[in-house]
């Protein structure tokens, strides 16, 4: 590895750690500190204005429905998720957020949307977009060489 690859390796194994780290803390620090990572995630995956169903969400996450399940039980104890079946199929599980997994689903939002600014403040919009490019290169390398699914 010459010089600037050690220096991108350190970089992104930085970042990774470090996004994960800082994404913890913030929920263990806020409002919602009774919240994972893991947890904030389902929420994500759950979406703020749709009733979805148990199977989308888990593929989704690509993790089974009775894994989903697990985390959809504990969630809805802490008053993030709804859950309902619907009558015309009783096997069929709709989940949507509450009032309070909204908030948390904007706040994580925010997080996000703070990093990525943070990220291309001061950069030309072609630097935005060597950025952009690099990093569609590199995610699509993962899903190739990893068999990861979109």
């Amino acid at each position: 590895m010459d010089k600037k690859e050690k220096i991108l390796n350190e970089l992104m194994v930085d970042l990774f750690n470090d996004i994960l780290q800082i994404e913890e803390q913030a929920l263990k620090q806020g409002a919602l500190n009774d919240l994972s990572v893991t947890e904030m995630h389902t929420l994500e995956a759950i979406g703020m204005y749709t009733e979805r169903t148990m199977s989308e969400v888990a593929q989704d996450l690509k993790i089974t429905v009775g894994t989903l399940t697990t985390a959809i039980n504990k969630l809805i104890k802490k008053e993030y998720v709804e859950r309902k079946r619907i009558e015309e199929d009783r096997r069929v599980v709709l989940i949507k957020l509450t009032k309070r997994g909204k908030l948390a689903y904007r706040l994580h939002e925010k997080f996000h949307n703070d990093m990525i600014k943070a990220t291309i403040d001061g950069l030309s919009e072609e630097e935005e977009n060597t950025l952009i490019s690099s990093l569609e290169r590199l995610n699509e390398f993962f899903k190739r060489e990893y068999n990861l699914k979109k």
